[in-house]
């Protein structure tokens, strides 16, 4: 096969309706839109938001209240108890956190709270630690390390 010799299959292309080209075409005069009124017109219609001249919803809610901080740093939270599967004296950082499935992604800012007890020493790595959770780290002989955020 050449590259002359492609087409495509057949009733897949469509002739498309030249609208407005005279009497015989079938589509002259008022181009298939009817006589007169606001949707015959170029740029006629309604919006998709007209509500029949009622007031419309996008105006009878209120408008851009509050504040959004756009540098607000969202934390994923990890409660102790999750951290008990580990091995005694291992190091948990944001990829065996990742690797056993407790968190979504090594890239994303970890924030360890104080939930439930560690039974065993842990290296625990994170981003954040609630003042409990490093209380209670170092309460079973581990260490509690801060991370810098990228």
């Amino acid at each position: 096969m050449k590259l002359h010799e492609l087409h495509p299959p057949l009733g897949s292309n469509k002739k498309r309706k030249r609208r407005g080209r005279g009497v015989g075409s079938g589509h002259g005069k008022s181009a298939g839109r009817g006589t007169r009124g606001q949707n015959s017109r170029s740029g006629g219609g309604k919006q998709p938001f007209f509500e029949g001249g009622q007031l419309p919803l996008v105006r009878r809610l209120p408008h851009k209240r509050g504040f959004h901080n756009i540098f607000r740093v969202e934390y994923t939270p990890v409660n102790l108890d999750r951290l008990s599967g580990f091995r005694k004296g291992s190091t948990v950082g944001p990829d065996a956190l990742a690797e056993a499935g407790i968190v979504k992604s090594p890239l994303e800012p970890i924030k360890i709270l104080g939930a439930g007890e560690l039974k065993h020493a842990l290296t625990v790595e994170a981003h954040r630690f609630s003042a409990s959770a490093k209380e209670k780290i170092e309460a079973a002989g581990g260490t509690a390390v801060e991370l810098a955020l990228e």
